[in-house]
């Protein structure tokens, strides 16, 4: 692997790990929002899963 190979990929994977604790995060809030049943706990785990498109929605919300 050559130097210029290695550092066009460093920090790939930043965004990755960003998501993946904001998936955790997501997930213990709406996991422990939702009332018990097993639909509701599929809801929060779907919700989870999306959470960057209600934060993006809800930004463009408040800048519109």
């Amino acid at each position: 692997m050559t130097a210029s190979s290695r550092s066009a990929n460093a920090g790939a994977s930043g965004g990755g790990a960003v998501y993946g604790l904001g998936f955790i995060g997501a997930f213990i809030y709406y996991w422990q929002a939702s009332e018990s049943g097993v639909w509701n706990h599929l809801g929060g785990i779907l919700e989870a899963i999306v959470w960057p498109a209600f934060v993006v929605y809800d930004l463009l919300r408040h800048l519109h």
